[in-house]
């Protein structure tokens, strides 16, 4: 399976990824409505998009508006060379404005938790029961913790320069930590960095950093973690580092009292007597602080001595704690970041077909997400084009697509405008659905009301399109109301928002009946929406599977 990314690096130098899903739309520029924003004035507001199929990207400079394209000013350029419209490749360098845009291309056997970047083989787990508490500190008090020195006096003692400088070297070290907050958005670069800060501030001989995982929802798994930076202070210990036992004893105390622990002498330690990773290993001293801010946990920083005669120190503690603090912090920026993109991509994809209320609720129930169904009373909306087939014999592809775009566009919008959720788009017709994936009393009016607008709303189209040289269009529009199954239907790979059962069967039948610009509805619609409009009962029609004549009325919209 191909996992497709865009690594975008802006001309401030802030760099991100998005991941790239197939059959989607992507818009580029520096307008806010776009899908991937760059914040640069040499770019248009709205300067490209890329579209997908199941396995081919295309990047096309501009936009539509009204189904017309609308190139940009500034053009885009591809490997350096100037470009309209290109099929991407992996490795294709995109230059829009001065930002840069990477095309990448990986094959992986599943896709791992966007925060979560495993490293197979490099640490396991043990578990031993748990002794009397060792050294500890509240991670939250290491940053706010208050000097000692003396503020009535012009001069230092000895112990007071030593904390200055201590303090001095962790404030640098922090510094230098929050310039890499504003530049990297990848969650293996920071704690890459974070291990690297550790290893010149204290006398640490491996570093692990362990990301803790989470559901669709953002819920944290305080138990399950995994590896997202393990390094080695030297060539010598990288062996050993390779067969990394981490004693899961110490990182759930950590996670789950909110402290880091500083164990001295960890083989003779009374509290982690037993403990496997640490007697084999022949640690001598071991440091876990929590990856932690003000509403989560995300993890633990864990560090680790092998010299039988050496220990770290409580200054040890509190700088890796605190570089922890700081890096937890970033971590939980770059969740929110990755969150907003997917969310920003859902919502872009999903508005097409949903109204924005319904977008608004799938976006908080992640779990509605999920595949599955339920039953449950809907009306379900069918329209089609009559003649379209004609019309599309006699006419210019692109004559034609500029047509369906704008017929869709309108008649979309009259949907949303009545609550209902646009199904697909099938050929040259439609599907829609009223009373999911929210239901109402009035589900059934507002699918007829919808109806009659989209029937009032072709006629001023027409008009339109007639100046334009289209010759009219006539629609025939199905609705019943009916029990049906409702979910996310298919694969886990590909699943689709729709509606099957009889319900649906019918209210087609129904469309395929109705002439152009008739309006055909079931008696069961007709009773839920009685003096809406005038409605004459038409000749029963005989449905496969049924055994009894389906009752229908003809909606007089005029």
């Amino acid at each position: 399976m191909a996992d497709v990314n865009l690594k975008i690096t802006e001309v401030t130098g802030k760099s991100w990824e998005i991941n790239l899903l197939p059959k989607s739309v992507y818009t580029i520029g520096r307008a806010k409505d776009n899908d991937i924003i760059l914040n640069d004035q040499r770019v248009s507001r709205h300067h490209a998009h890329i579209r997908s199929d199941e396995i081919t990207f295309t990047l096309v400079d501009g936009y539509f508006v009204g189904g017309q394209l609308h190139r940009s000013v500034n053009k885009m350029f591809i490997n350096g060379a100037p470009f309209l419209e290109k099929v991407l490749i992996k490795g294709d360098k995109i230059m829009i404005g001065g930002s840069l845009l990477e095309f990448e291309v990986s094959e992986t056997q599943e896709k791992a938790p966007e925060t979560t970047l495993v490293i197979p083989d490099k640490v396991n787990f043990e578990d031993q029961p748990l002794g009397q508490t060792q050294m500890l500190i509240s991670a939250n008090e290491i940053i706010g913790k208050h000097s000692k020195i003396s503020m009535e006096s012009n001069f230092a003692s000895p112990e007071e320069i030593k904390e200055l400088r201590r303090k001095a070297q962790i404030l640098e070290l922090l510094y230098e930590m929050s310039k890499t907050i504003g530049t990297v958005f990848d969650l293996k670069g920071i704690f890459e960095k974070a291990t690297d800060l550790i290893f010149r501030g204290t006398p640490a001989e491996r570093v692990v950093a362990l990301l803790a995982d989470e559901t669709v929802d953002g819920k944290i798994l305080d138990y399950s973690l995994q590896p997202i930076a393990v390094r080695a202070r030297d060539e010598h210990l990288e062996a050993l580092t390779e067969k990394l036992t981490i004693s899961r004893t110490i990182t759930q105390k950590v996670m789950r009292e909110k402290i880091a622990i500083l164990s001295q002498d960890a083989r003779s330690d009374a509290q982690f007597q037993g403990s496997e990773s640490i007697v084999l290993q022949g640690v001598r001293s071991t440091i876990c602080a929590p990856l932690i801010t003000e509403s989560n946990v995300h993890g633990v920083m864990y560090a680790d001595r092998l010299d039988p005669f050496a220990t770290f120190s409580q200054e040890d503690l509190e700088l890796i704690s605190a570089v922890a603090a700081q890096t937890a912090v970033t971590v939980e920026t770059v969740k929110a970041h990755k969150r907003l993109a997917r969310e920003e991509v859902a919502r872009a994809n999903y508005s097409r077909f949903m109204p924005e209320y319904v977008v608004k609720q799938l976006l908080d129930n992640p779990d509605s997400f999920r595949l599955g169904g339920i039953n449950q009373t809907i009306t379900v909306l069918f329209a089609d084009i009559r003649g379209f087939t004609t019309l599309s014999e006699h006419e210019k592809p692109e004559k034609v697509v500029r047509l369906l775009n704008r017929y869709f566009t309108a008649m979309s919008e009259i949907i949303f405008a009545f609550g209902g959720t646009l199904d697909k788009y099938i050929g040259d017709g439609l599907m829609a659905i009223f009373g999911a994936p929210t239901a109402s009393a009035d589900d059934p009016k507002n699918a007829l009301q919808s109806a009659v607008a989209m029937q009032k709303r072709l006629l001023i189209l027409n008009n339109e399109l007639r100046e334009e040289g289209f010759p009219d269009v006539k629609i025939g529009i199905g609705l019943h109301t009916g029990e049906a199954t409702i979910g996310y239907i298919g694969s886990e790979k590909r699943s689709e928002y729709t509606a099957i059962g009889d319900t649906v069967n019918l209210a087609s039948r129904l469309e395929a009946n109705a002439k152009g610009g008739q309006i055909l509805i079931s008696d069961t619609t007709a009773k839920l929406c009685e003096n809406l409009f005038q409605m004459i009962e038409q000749k029963s029609l005989t449905v496969k599977n049924r055994l009894q004549p389906v009752s229908l009325f003809e909606v007089k919209w005029i």
